[in-house]
């Protein structure tokens, strides 16, 4: 006789995502700004994901297979940093590969996904509970980079909390940005608590270049599908024939920054509110801040956390930290 399967595990979820009202309000300020600006979470619809995964599967793109594989070696030691029975909570879940190693080892008393695209968590969370049948998980769709508050947190019974942030995500803040975040992150966490964090590396900027100019311009339509999602969303008439993506490395302030390019004069209309672009003007959609190490924990320190170990893989191409509040 056939053993029944292991029931899913319990799931609960929270919604707290952003009225469109606000991305509105965000496309709006933004443009108007001198120089033009988008923020990088808008790059997340449901196609925004799909093209994301894709990146993440490009020859050029390392941080993604290079993180995993450092995580693949390293999870069990993390884990006995990190101690069993801990609550943790991921920013930027996303489609929770990386996650799904860590918890093969860790034993969390519960598991806190956040992200901001809906679709996303749904689909990670339910694949996720499916695998780790007896996890409980509490699946929030919110803006992590905005301060969480999320009362069911509080019910939770463990003997510290982990904040879980991998994909070198820190990299899209300005140094400033990132340590106010890690200063809300470092509350979150709480008296004793940790924050494991993924961190790009310095290195070769040919390097950086190619992983942000892909030859199947995959990393280009990410780029100009935010102007399909604005003008899906938010009634606007982008022409996406008349821009196009521009990435490269500011040595100077140590960072890959991508661009939208006017290929010509031309105005757009968003919400009945008119934007004039002169030919090759640019609208910044994204920062890639990387760090040596040194420069990262100096940072952490000033955000209030305690560096302890940081893992990094053969080529030193990207380092995994461990900060202790």
């Amino acid at each position: 006789m056939k053993s029944a399967a292991p029931a899913a595990s319990p799931v609960s979820f929270v919604d707290l995502q952003p009225a469109v009202g606000r991305f509105l309000d965000d496309v709006l300020a933004g443009l108007a700004a001198a120089p033009k600006a988008l923020s990088p979470k808008y790059f997340y619809d449901a196609r925004g994901c799909e093209l994301f995964e894709a990146i993440c599967e490009l020859p050029e793109y390392y941080p993604t297979r290079t993180e995993l594989a450092l995580m693949r070696d390293s999870a069990a030691d993390m884990a006995a940093q990190l101690g069993e029975g801990v609550l943790l909570i991921e920013f930027g879940s996303g489609a929770s590969v990386k996650t799904e190693v860590l918890l093969r080892t860790l034993r969390p008393a519960a598991y806190v996904p956040v992200d901001i695209a809906i679709d996303a968590l749904q689909a990670s969370t339910a694949r996720l509970a499916a695998g780790f049948p007896q996890l409980p998980i509490i699946a929030v769709c919110a803006d992590y980079m905005q301060p969480l508050s999320v009362p069911a947190l509080e019910r939770i019974k463990a003997p510290r909390r982990v904040i879980y942030f991998p994909g070198s995500t820190i990299g899209n803040l300005t140094p400033a940005e990132a340590q106010e975040f890690l200063g809300r992150a470092r509350e979150l966490a709480g008296a004793g608590g940790a924050m494991l964090i993924g961190v790009d590396l310095k290195k070769d900027p040919d390097r950086l270049h190619a992983a942000y100019n892909d030859a199947q311009g995959v990393t280009a339509e990410f780029n100009l599908n935010l102007l399909r999602r604005i003008n899906r969303e938010l009634a606007a008439d982008f022409d996406l024939d008349q821009f196009r993506h521009v990435a490269f490395y500011n040595a100077a302030a140590g960072r890959i920054e991508m661009h939208l390019e006017s290929l010509r004069e031309q105005t757009v209309t968003i919400s009945g509110r008119s934007f004039v672009f002169g030919a090759g003007e640019r609208i910044h959609t994204e920062n890639s801040c990387k760090y040596s190490i040194a420069e990262f924990q100096r940072l952490a320190q000033a955000s209030g956390f305690r560096p302890a170990q940081v893992w990094v893989d053969a080529d030193r191409l990207f380092a995994v930290h461990l900060l202790q509040a």
